[in-house]
């Protein structure tokens, strides 16, 4: 199976687009004569009322699109800079870095909190090694065993 060429011109895209609809309307359209007549009816009055929808969201589309134009042009650079139409000192105030540098306290402030229960984690399952090792009759031996700390840990799961 070929993957999909993301690069390929925008003609050559919408060529194959197009290709493509007319293969799936042409199936369709052979697939529709065994229909029975309701059903048939059915969808011809549903692509109808998707045509129209079509056409209605085509053009409050292009309404929006025209609206939105001579704003973007009339405010020009002064929009990037500023991030957008405010008033007054153009967002610049002491509450503004606030509230732009509040996602990365937060964010920084997780980690460590997320951290610290790792190491509480570790300390307490050596905590829980420990206290095995140190409450029960064994031989000294097996405290200088290096496999006797694994056993220990793999008895507990």
């Amino acid at each position: 199976m070929n993957s999909p060429n993301f690069s390929a011109p925008p003609a050559e895209l919408d060529a194959r687009i197009t290709r493509f609809g007319l293969r799936v309307a042409a199936s369709l359209t052979e697939r529709n004569n065994a229909l029975p007549h309701d059903v048939s009816e059915r969808l011809r009055f549903a692509r109808e009322q998707a045509l129209a929808r079509a056409v209605q969201a085509r053009a409050a589309s292009a309404v929006v699109v025209s609206n939105a134009a001579p704003a973007a042009v009339q405010m020009g650079s002064t929009l990037a800079l500023n991030g957008g139409p405010r008033g007054g000192d153009g967002g610049n105030g002491l509450w503004a870095k606030l509230g732009s540098a509040l996602p990365l306290i937060l964010l920084l402030a997780g980690l460590l909190l997320m951290q610290q229960g790792q190491v509480n984690e570790q300390i307490a399952a050596a905590a829980e090694v420990d206290t095995a090792l140190l409450s029960d009759n064994l031989p000294p031996a097996a405290f200088s065993d290096p496999g006797f700390a694994e056993f220990l840990r793999d008895g507990e799961e």
